[in-house]
């Protein structure tokens, strides 16, 4: 009888130790904090700016509107700001092919030009909340554009989910939720993955032997996806590719962010937008 109640005694502590050792393990390999992490964001209830640089290694006159860009590299969710720098392509042929540039963003510039009623497209070039902004480098005139933005509602909520997975890679789930009165406007999504802290060694073209830096570099696109009834849900797998070579067998994840946004299609006005920064 005795023994009996000795191996009942022991059993707990047994087990415990067991699990105990499962879980160092576990998190020695990282697939605990990888199962249970998760970063979330949610977009205000005031319009939030939507700040996109187009630009090109290629253009002598893009450095300084890159630095310009970057000052709101972590700061600038909290002050309705949102920056993206989008490379376009059609400098590619005078010297120097930008490794960042993506023909879609030649289209989408183009395309919010195309809206406006202009004809025209140049780099660098920036758009606030859909709307092109020549004079973006005076302070008061970018700050003005901000606050009349922001001092508008949001006519559309976003939801943001990125939970990581084992590998590099993160589950995306992205909720939109109109709440325009124009039941008849047809709304698209977009979600964009950036990178920051980019270096290129400029060996041709007008940006000869200069050492370049970018912050917000979108890397990855998707959309536009239309809304229905005036919801939408995306869902995605998100794979991390740095572009440092160094960085690809074990990308920085505080490199990465992911940004989501409303955008009105018959007049280019970006109705809101979130920032999320990945968690580890």
């Amino acid at each position: 009888m005795q023994t009996v109640i000795k191996r009942r005694a022991h059993r707990p502590f047994s087990r415990a130790v067991a699990l105990v050792a499962a879980l160092a393990l576990l998190c020695a390999s990282g697939l605990v904090s990888a199962a249970s992490a998760m970063c979330s964001a949610r977009s205000p209830a005031h319009r939030v700016a939507l700040v996109e640089l187009y630009s090109s290694e290629g253009c002598n006159s893009c450095p300084p509107a890159d630095a310009w860009l970057g000052q709101w590299k972590n700061s600038g969710a909290t002050r309705s700001v949102v920056p993206l720098a989008l490379h376009v392509d059609y400098w590619n042929g005078l010297g120097w092919t930008d490794r960042f540039s993506q023909h879609r963003f030649t289209e989408r510039q183009q395309t919010l030009t195309d809206l406006a009623g202009g004809h025209t497209i140049y780099t660098p070039e920036v758009f606030v909340g859909g709307r092109e902004l020549r004079t973006w480098s005076q302070q008061d005139s970018f700050q003005s554009r901000v606050d009349k933005l922001i001092a508008e509602p949001a006519q559309a909520n976003i939801a943001l989910d990125m939970k990581p997975q084992p590998g590099g890679a993160f589950d995306l789930a992205a909720r939109f939720d109109s709440r325009t009165a124009d039941s008849a406007a047809r709304l698209d999504a977009y979600v964009a993955v950036y990178e920051n802290a980019l270096s290129s060694q400029v060996g041709a073209g007008e940006n000869r032997g200069a050492t370049l830096h970018h912050e917000r570099v979108v890397r990855q696109w998707i959309g536009p996806v239309p809304l229905v009834g005036g919801k939408l849900q995306i869902r995605r797998d998100i794979r991390l590719d740095s572009a440092d070579a160094s960085a690809n067998a074990n990308p920085s994840v505080d490199k990465f962010g992911v940004v989501a946004f409303v955008e009105n299609a018959a007049t280019g006005d970006v109705l809101q937008v979130a920032d999320l920064p990945l968690c580890h």
